[in-house]
C-alpha cells in the first residue's frame, strides 16, 4: 500500500471511528456482537481515547490559546483509510506536563536559541503511562508506527520547532524511539500491584504488621468526623456530582499552580461520553459534599487523576485516593493503581515505585549533546532512588 501523513488541527476531523480503531484496537468486531464488550489488543485505555481528548479540545482545556495547539498525525491510505494517529500539540510553554524541561528551555535561550514553540506528543495534564504511536495491528508487511514516528519528525523540520517530546509512552515504545536516536529519560512513580487479592483485608495481610496497623488507623480516622463515601460510576454520575468535584479541583489548583487547567465544560463532556470509565468517589458531611477525587478506569488498571477538597479532614486523601482505588481495583480484577505523579508517601500505604519513561528529540545537535549527557546521570539517580526505596517495601520480607 501508499500511504500518506497528514497532520490536522482538531480530533474531530479525523472521527471516533477512525481515531479509536488505532487508539483502542479490538481484535475482531465479531467479539462485540458476541459479547457484547470489545475485546481490545492492548488494554483498553481511556486516556487516548476520541471521548477524552475531544472533551478536552471541545471544553477549550487543550486549544491553542491555552496553548496546547492540536496538531494531531494521522497514517492515510490511497483510500484516506486511518492506519494510525499520534496525539500530538504544538506548545508555547512547558505547564500540563509533569515531565520538566524548564530548564532546559532557560539553557537553551539564554544560548541565544528559541526553545519555544515545541511538538508535545502526550495526553495533555496526564501524567499516565500509555502508547503515544496510535497504530493499528500491522499486517506484517507495513510498520505503521515506524511511518509514524518518521512523520512525528517531518512535521517537526517543516514547522522549524526546537524539539520533540513524547511523555509517559510505554515501555516498548520508548526503547522503539531510542534505536532511531530519541534521547531516553526516566521517571519514577507509585503504583499499587494486585497479587490477587480477594478483598482489601487480604492486602493488608502481606504487609508488615506496623504499616498493616497503621493503615488501618488512617481509615478510622480518615472517618470519625461523620464523613460519608460515596464510590460513583456510569450514570449514576450527575451534573450535581461534577458541580461540587470542581469547586475542589479549583481549590487544589489554586493552591497548587495557579490556573487550572480543566474547563468545568470537560467534566460535563466525559459525564456524558465516558461515564462507565469514570470512578468517582465523593465525601459528604453534613448533608454536602466536601472532597472527592476522580479516576479513570483502563482495562487492566484503575488511573488516580485529580483530588480536592473544600474541608480539611485528617488522613481523608489517603482514604478516598489511595485506599478506595485500591478496594475498586480489588472489586474489578484490576491489575493494578497508577496512582499519579510524586509522592514518596505513597510507599507506605502499598504503593511501589516504578519506572515511567519520556523520549525527546532536540533538533540542535549540540544541545542536544549536552542534554544526552544530563540524562545519563539522571536515569543513573532515577536507578538508585528506586532501589533505595524499594529496600523499605512496607511488604513482608
Amino acid at each position: 500500500m501508499t500511504f500518506t501523513l497528514k497532520p490536522v488541527g482538531s480530533i474531530s476531523e479525523i472521527g471516533q471511528a477512525a481515531w479509536d480503531a488505532c487508539a483502542n484496537p479490538t481484535s475482531a468486531s465479531s467479539d462485540v456482537e458476541a459479547t457484547g464488550s470489545a475485546s481490545y489488543i492492548h488494554p483498553y485505555d481511556p486516556f487516548v481515547s476520541y471521548n477524552f481528548l475531544h472533551a478536552l479540545e471541545e471544553s477549550g482545556s487543550a486549544v491553542a490559546e491555552t496553548g496546547w495547539g492540536p496538531y494531531h498525525l494521522q497514517l492515510l491510505n490511497e483510500n484516506d483509510e486511518v492506519f494510525g494517529v499520534v496525539p500530538m500539540y504544538l506548545k508555547n510553554h512547558s505547564q500540563g506536563e509533569y515531565v520538566f524541561d524548564y530548564s532546559w528551555a532557560d539553557a537553551f535561550e539564554r544560548a541565544g536559541g528559541r526553545y519555544y514553540p515545541k511538538l508535545q506528543v502526550s495526553v495533555p495534564f496526564t501524567p499516565a503511562t500509555g502508547r503515544r504511536i496510535l497504530a493499528k495491528p500491522s499486517d506484517g508487511e507495513d510498520d505503521y508506527e515506524a511511518f509514524l514516528l518518521s512523520g512525528v519528525m517531518q512535521v517537526a523540520e517543516q514547522l522549524d520547532v526546537s524539539s520533540i517530546h513524547v511523555t509517559f509512552a510505554n515501555k516498548e515504545q520508548y526503547k522503539r524511539m531510542g534505536e532511531i536516536g530519541f534521547l531516553q529519560r526516566t521517571h519514577n512513580q507509585f503504583h499499587w500491584l494486585n497479587n490477587g487479592y480477594r478483598d482489601f483485608g487480604d492486602f493488608l495481610a502481606d504487609l508488615g504488621s506496623k504499616k498493616r496497623k497503621n493503615i488501618k488507623r488512617e481509615r478510622r480516622i480518615a472517618l470519625a468526623n461523620g464523613i460519608e463515601i460515596e464510590t460513583l460510576t456510569g450514570i449514576d454520575i450527575q451534573e450535581h456530582h461534577w458541580d461540587a468535584f470542581y469547586q475542589f479541583y479549583l481549590d487544589t489548583g489554586s493552591r497548587k499552580w495557579g490556573t487550572p487547567y480543566l474547563t468545568r465544560e470537560f467534566f460535563s463532556l466525559i459525564g456524558q461520553s465516558m461515564a462507565e470509565d469514570i470512578l468517582l468517589v465523593m465525601c459528604k458531611r453534613e448533608g454536602r459534599y466536601i472532597a472527592g477525587a476522580i479516576n479513570f478506569i483502563g482495562g487492566e488498571c484503575l488511573y488516580g487523576r485529580n483530588w480536592g477538597c473544600i474541608e480539611h479532614h485528617e488522613m481523608l486523601h489517603f482514604e478516598v485516593c489511595y485506599y478506595q482505588a485500591i478496594e475498586f481495583a480489588i472489586s474489578r480484577k484490576l491489575k493494578r493503581v497508577e496512582a499519579g505523579a510524586q509522592g514518596q508517601h505513597k510507599l507506605a500505604r502499598g504503593y511501589l515505585p516504578t519506572h515511567t519513561y519520556s523520549a525527546h528529540w532536540i533538533v540542535n545537535k549540540s544541545f542536544s549533546e549536552a542534554i544526552q549527557n544530563f540524562l545519563e546521570s539522571e536515569r543513573q539517580h532515577v536507578d538508585e532512588e528506586i532501589d533505595y526505596m524499594e529496600g523499605h517495601s512496607p511488604f513482608k520480607k
